[in-house]
């Protein structure tokens, strides 16, 4: 004979069961209060911490320089000596190694280069010479006009430059004593479907004065170097 089912240890049970959920249901209701205040509380913390982790902004200390160059105007030259302008020059390209296509400018002590990171060219160092170039050959007192590079078919010329620089730098020897330094080969053709050649000038490792830390003036007196050179050359052409 089965036994009657024992109602009295179910009913424990199920007490049991409501004074648990009524225990859970509490303890909800109290996070549930509190958890806001805990979480703004939290919050203010960071924030005040996040004050005095957090560094300053810092400013840019990078600072920017173009080549310069001191070149005679054409009024200035026509006083010195009446040119007979007939040249017409093409500046074919300006070819750099590559450690000078970096925008910040280079130092070298011996072997080693070091780019300055916070003294750096405004421009592309190839366009720069380029501009350097061209300003100097318009103001040398032979010169009728001067052509840049993808030329035109309906602009004539009667020569094409190109230059190759090896060095265009600040350098420091083993003593500390600075100097800026620039070297390059400067190579003249007809503007012929031959090229034939006219002049090739290498200029060796020259230095120029430079005080070791006026950058500005690093700028300017490389510019002066290839804006001189130039001009020389420009006077050792033949005429056509």
């Amino acid at each position: 004979m089965n036994a009657a089912p024992d109602k009295s240890g179910s009913a424990v049970g199920a007490q049991t069961c409501c004074a648990r959920s009524k225990i859970a249901l509490r303890t909800v209701r109290g996070r549930s209060k509190t958890a806001p205040l805990h979480g703004l509380f939290l919050a203010a913390v960071l924030l005040f911490a996040g004050c005095h982790i957090l560094p300053a902004p810092q400013a840019d200390a990078a600072r920017f320089y173009a080549l310069t160059a001191k070149v005679i105007p054409d009024q200035d030259r026509l006083v010195q000596a009446p040119p007979s302008r007939t040249l017409r020059l093409g500046l074919a390209r300006v070819e750099l190694p590559t450690y000078l296509q970096n925008r910040a400018m280079v130092i070298r002590t011996g072997s080693e280069i070091r780019y300055e990171q916070n003294h750096r060219w405004a421009e592309p160092l190839d366009e720069g010479i380029a501009r350097i170039l061209r300003d100097a050959l318009r103001a040398a007192r032979r010169v009728a006009a001067v052509r840049a590079a993808p030329f035109s078919i309906d602009e004539p010329r009667d020569y094409d430059v190109t230059v190759r620089v090896s060095r265009c730098e600040g350098v420091r020897d083993a003593a500390g004593r600075a100097a800026g330094q620039f070297a390059f080969t400067l190579e003249v053709t007809r503007a012929d479907a031959a090229h034939t050649p006219v002049l090739r000038k290498e200029i060796p490792a020259t230095n120029v004065p430079w005080d070791g830390s006026d950058f500005s003036a690093l700028a300017a007196a490389l510019g002066d170097a290839f804006a001189e050179v130039a001009v020389n050359v420009s006077d050792a052409l033949p005429v056509n």
